[in-house]
């Protein structure tokens, strides 16, 4: 078998870079073990937003004093197993220093925002040419809910830099929330909405939805896992599979939590752990008690969106083997968050899920060309902000493969950050 291009992945940065390359005449591959869009790929359970406005990293100046309590709290917004944690040290102390002072998060955030910017019209263009336009809404807003305004200017650092960026936040409180989010819980009076952001109706659809338009182009599909590379002189020849070789002259890294072993050996060392994160669903139609808007809950460090099913509550951070098995407290957690936001919801036959946030430590992806093998492209490692990046992601990737200037500066996002 051979073919232009083979594509290592086919969750939602896979997909999108699929249809990139395949409206260029390219031949293409997806290989993945799993469906795409099913529910073993973090593709499929994730909180639904496109938001463009998620420009910092994780942590934050101060975050570190929080550390120890949450870690003591197994339930807490961020565990780590026990037995994991010597593994997953290093990662966490690069994850703190990231954002560790208003500098780097000022820099993270610049260098995101170019990641970010028009992603829900990017998204909504995609989903047309797709067939599937129904599944994208790229005007509907994004709310921030907070106890009240001292809460909200808790998070001012976070606020000022996306205004600093030129992101609106308009600010809601009183009456006015209750009339945007009748169902919300009355404890919450304050909010913040940024119009520019969106929403998917149905994530793990829409990533199939655009495998399928991708196949309608030709490309093809192979249930195998990539294992790694053939190359000559520094060359690709072929990747390496559990269903054997693929000749191709180029491969796209899209793997999600396991790429780090493909870039390896493509010559390339990423911190990348698999931040564990669960969702529930109450599953009905448009008539469910739950959010006008998606909403991010400040206080619980959740978010709630209304999707074509139902209503999810998804969040949570678990540093853990991406073998583990799942701790389901925590998306009875997240249950709890679910019925004390929406009180009027009954969350009693909510669906549970788990999936695998491919993270770095400071939050930006990483996308370039791979350092050892030439023809093998990074796409991955988008943490939170995989669904909303994968458009432009997708774009990236097909234009480094096809030898085109990137649309934007790649240089934040190349592995070679990890060197020093």
């Amino acid at each position: 078998m051979k073919t232009d291009v083979a594509i290592l992945g086919a969750g939602i940065i896979g997909a999108q870079t699929a249809v990139q390359l395949v409206e260029r005449g390219l031949k293409v591959v997806l290989v993945d073990p799993g469906p795409p869009g099913g529910e073993q790929a973090a593709s499929f359970g994730n909180a639904a937003w496109l938001s463009s406005h998620s420009v910092t990293p994780p942590s934050a100046p101060g975050v570190w004093k929080q550390v120890p309590k949450w870690l003591r709290d197994p339930l807490g917004p961020l565990s780590v197993r026990p037995a994991y944690l010597p593994k997953a040290l290093p990662w966490l102390l690069r994850y703190l220093a990231a954002g560790s002072t208003e500098q780097k998060l000022r820099k993270v955030a610049a260098e995101l925002r170019t990641l970010l910017k028009d992603a829900p019209t990017l998204h909504e263009e995609i989903a047309i040419r797709a067939g599937v336009p129904e599944l994208i809404n790229a005007r509907s807003g994004l709310m921030h809910v907070y106890p009240d305004r001292a809460s909200y200017e808790a998070d001012g650092l976070g606020w000022r830099i996306r205004r600093d960026l030129g992101i609106i936040c308009d600010e809601i409180e009183g009456p006015e929330l209750a009339r945007c989010q009748p169902d919300l819980a009355k404890t919450y009076t304050f909010a913040v909405n940024v119009p520019e952001a969106g929403q998917c109706l149905d994530p793990g659809a829409y990533c199939a939805a655009l495998v399928r338009f991708a196949q309608t182009r030709g490309a093809r599909i192979i249930a195998a896992r990539a294992t790694g590379f053939r190359s000559e002189s520094g060359r690709l020849l072929a990747i390496e599979t559990s269903q054997g070789e693929i000749a191709c002259d180029a491969a796209v890294i899209a793997c999600g939590a396991r790429s780090a072993a493909l870039a390896s050996k493509a010559g390339d060392r990423v911190p990348l752990e698999s931040e564990r994160g669960y969702h529930v669903t109450v599953e009905g139609g448009s008539n469910l008690p739950g959010p006008t808007t998606s909403v991010m809950v400040s206080d619980r460090k959740v978010v709630i969106s209304r999707l074509a099913g139902g209503i999810r509550c998804a969040g949570q951070v678990e540093i853990a083997s991406p073998d583990a098995a799942p701790d389901w407290r925590r998306a009875e957690i997240m249950r709890t968050h679910l019925a004390a936001v929406f009180p009027d919801l009954d969350t009693g036959d909510a669906r549970v899920w788990l999936g695998l946030r491919p993270s770095t430590p400071d939050g930006k992806p990483v996308i370039g060309s791979a350092r050892g093998i030439r023809g093998v492209v990074h796409c991955f490692g988008h943490g939170h902000v995989g669904l909303v990046s994968s458009a432009r992601s997708g774009r990236l990737a097909a234009q480094l493969v096809a030898g085109d200037a990137p649309e934007i500066d790649l240089s934040p996002f190349s592995a070679e950050r990890f060197r020093s």
